[in-house]
């Protein structure tokens, strides 16, 4: 059997349209209509009703389509195994971390652990915070990095290190000794606070806020790097965790005035796993004792 034919017949049985597969699997239609009399020859069975210029699975079609993923996903995963292997890898390792978290752990960490380990074929899965302990309970990936804690029983948790709140804005035109004090609660009033790009705080903080200074204009931006480029451009201001905005603030991208009105919340983050080897174990000995400040 041809594995192009199972290609041809997966793609085919998706888009139920033999003109349309042709043109996904940038082949003529012939093409495709050969192929699956092929396949169905080899089988020695219908796979597709084809009336009236309409085409649909048969029974067997629908039950072979499940067959086939399978088998073409098992060829593909093979492949990339022997590709690895060709280039000196050994073993998969994979994790899970959230958008927020890969602003500051991937940057300054994940290179040097990986030199130790070039025989380690790393795979990144950057997910929300709130997918990751399925994934690290399903075995879809070896370890996660969240900012929630583990709810599973199963699934060892372990904090690294905490993060404080800042309130952070756009930079003026004068320098920190010679410019005027910052009045935050006006800065407040007269910008959008940009909120949500974490899954921790924002409930609780918004609440004590609006108590505070009502009628605060909000915008919901759900990711920390667009917020960030959000803030530089004058869009808005925003609280967001210390080692998201280290760089920025060193660098004189954004301003962190000081913030008297209540005291802000910290916030921590997250290893999960359901397996711990000697990897595991040492990648969260090395990060543990990693300074994010």
């Amino acid at each position: 059997m041809d594995t192009q034919w199972l290609r041809t017949f997966i793609i085919a049985a998706e888009e139920l349209n033999f003109r349309k597969a042709a043109e996904k699997l940038m082949l003529s239609q012939p093409s495709v209509t050969v192929q699956i009399r092929l396949l169905e020859e080899h089988l020695g069975i219908q796979l597709f009703d084809r009336i009236n210029r309409r085409v649909s699975l048969t029974e067997a079609g629908r039950l072979f389509y499940d067959e086939a993923v399978g088998l073409i996903q098992k060829l593909d995963d093979s492949v990339d195994r022997m590709h690895a292997f060709a280039q000196g890898y050994r073993r998969n390792w994979t994790i899970a971390i959230s958008p927020l978290m890969a602003e500051t752990i991937l940057p300054y960490f994940l290179r040097t652990f990986m030199e130790r380990h070039e025989e380690v074929e790393l795979t990144i899965r950057v997910e929300e915070s709130e997918l990751i302990e399925r994934l690290v309970d399903s075995g879809e990936v070896n370890l996660g990095i969240s900012a929630l804690d583990a709810t599973l029983k199963n699934i060892e948790s372990q904090r690294i290190y905490e993060d404080p709140i800042i309130f952070v804005m756009p930079t003026d035109s004068y320098d920190e000794e010679s410019g005027p004090q910052i009045d935050v609660k006006e800065a407040l009033m007269i910008n959008y606070l940009l909120t949500h790009h974490h899954p921790v705080y924002w409930d609780e903080l918004l609440f004590t806020l609006n108590k505070q200074i009502p009628g605060i204009r909000t915008m919901k931006v759900t990711q920390a790097h667009i917020a960030k480029r959000f803030i530089q451009e004058g869009i808005g201001v925003s609280f967001l965790p210390h080692s998201i905005v280290r760089r920025e603030l060193l660098e004189g991208r954004l301003m962190r005035p000081h913030f008297d009105l209540f005291p802000l919340p910290s916030v921590a983050t997250f290893i999960l796993l359901k397996k711990k080897g000697d990897l595991e174990e040492e990648f969260i000995r090395d990060i543990s004792g990693f300074y994010f400040g």
